[in-house]
C-alpha cells in the first residue's frame, strides 16, 4: 500500500526539522563554551531568544540546558534577559490590554449616557402629549424603571463582543 502524502506538506516537515535542528545547534551548554571560552553577552542574547526552544529540547535531552554556565558573568545574563524580554514582550502585554478595556469602557459609558438622555428626552415628551393629567410620581417611577431596563440592555449587548 502506497501512502500519497501532498509535496508541500513534505516541505513544511523538512523546514520544521531544519530550523529546529539549527536551533538546537547553537543552544546553551555547547562544547564551544569553556571556563576559559566564556559565553559572551551576544550568545547571552542568543540563548535568551532561544530559550523556550532550548527548555522543550531539554525536557527530551539532558545534555541542552537553557542557560549556559560557561558565562562572562553579568553581561551573558543581561543577553540573555533581553533576548528573554524580546521573544515575550517583557510586562506590556496586559497592561496594554486593559488600557484598551479602560477606553472601550469610557466610548460604551459615553454612548450609554448619549442614548439614555434621548431616550428620557423622547419618553417625557411623549408622556406629556398623552396625557397631561398623569401625575409626576408615576413617571418618575416609570422612568427609573426604562433607564435601569436601558442600562442593562445596553451592558448586555455590549458584553456579547
Amino acid at each position: 500500500m502506497i501512502i500519497s502524502v501532498p509535496l508541500q506538506n513534505i516541505l513544511k516537515l523538512s523546514v520544521i526539522i531544519t530550523a529546529t535542528l539549527l536551533v538546537s545547534s547553537c543552544a546553551a551548554g555547547d562544547a564551544q563554551f569553556t571556563q576559559d571560552n566564556p559565553a559572551d553577552f551576544w550568545w547571552g542574547l542568543w540563548h535568551g531568544v532561544i530559550s523556550v526552544i532550548s527548555l522543550v529540547i531539554h525536557i527530551f535531552n539532558e545534555a541542552v540546558v537553557v542557560y549556559e554556565p560557561d558565562n562572562i558573568g553579568g553581561w551573558y545574563d543581561f543577553g540573555f534577559l533581553l533576548g528573554v524580554i524580546m521573544v515575550w514582550g517583557g510586562g506590556c502585554h496586559a497592561s496594554c490590554k486593559t488600557r484598551i478595556e479602560r477606553q472601550q469602557d469610557k466610548e460604551w459609558e459615553e454612548i450609554g449616557d448619549k442614548v439614555e438622555k434621548k431616550v428620557m428626552r423622547k419618553l417625557k415628551h411623549w408622556a406629556e402629549q398623552e396625557d397631561t393629567a398623569e401625575p409626576d410620581a408615576e413617571w418618575d417611577d416609570i422612568a427609573d424603571k426604562v433607564e435601569h431596563k436601558l442600562k442593562r440592555k445596553i451592558r448586555e449587548w455590549a458584553e456579547k463582543d
